[in-house]
């Protein structure tokens, strides 16, 4: 139960202290609203639910990697620099990938 707190801490200060993070949110929220106004299909949700929970979950994985690179080195490196490049690359690829999905779902109800 212990491993839950720190877990549901650290999505606290994802939340406080990460804007992207907030972002994601709030575009799921968004996402969930339509899905619930056009009452999609529990396939589309599963789709929808994945994908957000992909994007999510790399935001997280990307903050914690930018942090702990911070914490390696708080002087300008290329190396941290490609890092934090790339781990925010993975966050990219995922967000562009639901936004697919996301059009893929919600195009058809807007025909």
């Amino acid at each position: 139960m212990l491993g839950f707190n720190h877990a549901f801490r650290g999505l606290l200060q994802m939340f406080r202290s990460e804007r992207n993070f907030k972002i994601h949110i709030l575009i799921f929220a968004f996402v969930a609203a339509l899905g619930i106004y056009f009452n999609i299909s529990f396939s589309d949700w599963t789709s929808i639910l994945l994908v957000s929970g992909l994007v999510l979950s790399l935001e997280v994985i990307n903050s914690a990697i930018e942090k702990v690179c911070d914490l390696y080195s708080t002087e300008k490196s290329e190396k941290i620099k490609n890092i934090k490049d790339i781990s925010a690359g993975a966050v990219l690829i995922a967000a562009l990938f639901a936004v697919v999905i996301g059009m893929m779902v919600f195009f058809p109800y807007f025909e």
